[in-house]
C-alpha cells in the first residue's frame, strides 16, 4: 500500500507489467510508422514517465513534443480544459500520434484534437496509456490502447492526485 497525501492506494498494474505492454506498444508504432517521421505529442504533466519508456523503445525516426493541459482538480475531472503550454512545432502535413497518460471523459482529449486538427497535419492518432471507457462523455477513437481500466482513481507512473504521486513505478488505485 502506498500513502499520497490523505489518500491510501494499492497495487493495481506492477512495473514489469506497464514494461512489456510499452514495447509491444512501440511495436506497433515501428510497424505502422516505418518510411515516416511522426511527430508525437505528449500531454504533461501525465504522460512523461510513459512517453520516454516508449519513446527508447521506437526504432524508426521520429520526434518528440510536449503540450500542456488540465482538466483535474483532486480526483475529479472537471470538465474544463486549459492549455498550459502550448505546440511550437510546424505540424501541417505530419503525422502526429498524441500521446496522453489516461483517457477517461476524453474531454481533455477533444479539445486537443480540435486545436491540432485546425493546423492540418496529414494524420492524428491517439495513444493513452490507461482508457477508462465506462467514464467516456464524448466519442473519440483511440488508436493504441495499453489498458483498458475500470472507472476507479489512480496513481503513479505520471498520474498524480493533486501533483503527488507521479514519481511512483507502477500504477496504484484508490483503496475502497
Amino acid at each position: 500500500m502506498k500513502q499520497v497525501r490523505d489518500k491510501s492506494f494499492v497495487p493495481f498494474i506492477a512495473s514489469a507489467t506497464l514494461q512489456e505492454r510499452i514495447k509491444i506498444l512501440a511495436q506497433e508504432i515501428n510497424k505502422d510508422y516505418g518510411g515516416k517521421n511522426p511527430l508525437m505529442i505528449g500531454v504533461l504533466n501525465g504522460s512523461f514517465m510513459f512517453l520516454a519508456d516508449l519513446f527508447k523503445s521506437i526504432e524508426i525516426e521520429c520526434e518528440i513534443t510536449f503540450i500542456r493541459v488540465s482538466s483535474y482538480q483532486n480526483t475529479e475531472s472537471t470538465g474544463k480544459v486549459k492549455q498550459i503550454l502550448g505546440l511550437k512545432e510546424e505540424i501541417q502535413n505530419r503525422d502526429i500520434i498524441i500521446v496522453e497518460d489516461i483517457v477517461d471523459t476524453g474531454m481533455t482529449m477533444q479539445e486537443i484534437l480540435g486545436q491540432l486538427a485546425s493546423q492540418k497535419p496529414a494524420s492524428i492518432k491517439i495513444m493513452t496509456m490507461l482508457f477508462k471507457p465506462e467514464a467516456l462523455k464524448v466519442p473519440l477513437k483511440l488508436d493504441y490502447v495499453g489498458f483498458e481500466i475500470e472507472n476507479k482513481f489512480v496513481v503513479g507512473y505520471g498520474l498524480d492526485y493533486d501533483g503527488f504521486g507521479r514519481n511512483l513505478d507502477a500504477i496504484y488505485v484508490l483503496k475502497e
